[in-house]
């Protein structure tokens, strides 16, 4: 389901971009890009959050960490 979002989201990004750059000569963006790449940006968070949240890799974080902290010098 997250790779069809940030699909869905990637394309709609890239097409508001794409067209508005190739409508006009100057550089930058404009506001509703800014709030496209913001959207992008959150939409983005949102799935980075509930990887590292959820149980497998949270129990493989803390497992690394148990053995950085148990390690012998």
């Amino acid at each position: 389901m997250y790779k069809a979002v940030w699909a869905r989201v990637r394309a709609v990004v890239c097409g508001v971009v794409g067209r508005a750059r190739s409508m006009r000569g100057d550089t930058g963006m404009v506001t509703s890009e800014y709030a496209m790449g913001i959207v992008a940006a959150v939409a983005f968070a949102v799935v980075l959050y509930k990887v590292v949240t959820s149980g497998a890799v949270s129990a493989e974080l803390q497992a690394i960490v148990k053995r950085a902290l148990d390690a012998k010098a």
